[in-house]
């Protein structure tokens, strides 16, 4: 599959206002035939993911190099003391194609049926979590759900992955909570991604922290982004044939509808090389043509910037104050 672009006590406490805001989905009618795998060091993730049914939980012990596709609805992965890698020779699947010129490899990614020519989800897969990885060193993301719905990201650490820690494209409702994730072009990576919530994670030293990119494809918005501590974000990234060079940028708020920023502390995220933007929070049209609109972004504390908050201003309906920060472009926002 090709890179999906058009496809201690503060983590205490980021945890506590993460739970607040998560929902846990019912589990009605799914009760009577689920079933418990475990996957020991040395065992395949794979094949047991492949003989799991609907409802089902994989519990995964040890490290693995493997790179996993999941297809099947209401599966959740929880690693116990499960550390990723990638292999030496991948597996071909939903979510690898060795046809592909430069195919990135991603740890673990849930996908439905979509077609990466035409941008079409012909079906969405529903209700999987993940939970409990630490998934470090692919080219691609660590962790990476396509075309799903009502996806759960939490517990995980995602270290040094070439695109991004954690992503979601084309999905909807993804929940990505309690995470850590740092050493990527993109921390969290949110493309054609419409609703849900990102809250209580811990970002730093990638890139960028998060970017939620309006591709001009579906909907893409309504993502409530809270209680998220992202910090010191200055990696330098150089251009590839998807991205600009990109440096000292926390959140990136590129097109979309209907996004909230509230309550993050934002800090110390400074370009450290060429950059197309930078910024704790920046808010800008997409280069596919969607400009952000009723995006509202308060309550947070942005700190130390360069600038802290910057908006083009286009787009209607944005609401940018107040919050606690010092440099800002235009320079009214800061108040």
């Amino acid at each position: 599959m090709r890179r999906f672009t058009p496809p201690r006590s503060s983590c205490a406490i980021l945890l506590a206002l993460a739970l607040m805001v998560l929902i846990v989905p019912s589990a009605a009618g799914a009760t009577t035939t689920a079933r418990t795998a475990v996957v020991g060091p040395g065992e395949s993730i794979q094949s047991a993911v492949d003989a799991a049914g609907r409802g089902d939980t994989i519990r995964v012990l040890g490290t693995h190099r493997e790179n996993v596709a999941i297809q099947t609805d209401g599966l959740t992965l929880r690693g116990v003391g499960a550390v990723l890698l990638p292999p030496a020779v991948p597996v071909v699947h939903a979510c690898f194609d060795p046809t592909e010129v430069d195919e990135a490899v991603h740890g673990i990614c849930v996908i439905g049926d979509f077609d990466f020519d035409t941008g079409e989800v012909r079906r969405r897969v529903e209700g999987v979590t993940i939970t409990g990885f630490n998934v470090r060193d692919f080219t691609g993301s660590g962790i990476l759900a396509v075309a799903a719905h009502a996806t759960t990201l939490t517990g995980n650490v995602a270290t040094d992955n070439g695109d991004a820690g954690i992503s979601a494209g084309q999905s909807t409702d993804t929940l990505v909570v309690a995470n850590r994730t740092s050493g990527g072009r993109f921390g969290i990576f949110l493309t054609a991604a419409h609703g849900g919530r990102v809250a209580g994670n811990v970002v730093h030293d990638n890139c960028v922290g998060l970017l939620a990119l309006d591709v001009g494809v579906g909907a893409s918005g309504a993502v409530r982004i809270a209680a998220n501590a992202i910090d010191h974000n200055t990696r330098s990234c150089p251009p590839n044939e998807d991205f600009p060079e990109l440096s000292g940028v926390g959140i990136a708020l590129i097109g979309g509808t209907g996004n909230t920023v509230a309550g993050n502390l934002i800090t110390d995220n400074v370009p450290l090389g060429a950059t197309a933007i930078s910024g704790g929070v920046a808010l800008i049209t997409s280069p596919a043509g969607p400009a952000p609109n009723d995006t509202v972004v308060r309550g947070n504390a942005i700190l130390r910037n360069d600038p802290d908050l910057f908006w083009d201003e286009t787009g209607v309906g944005n609401v940018l104050t107040p919050n606690l920060c010092r440099t800002s472009a235009p320079a009214r926002l800061c108040g």
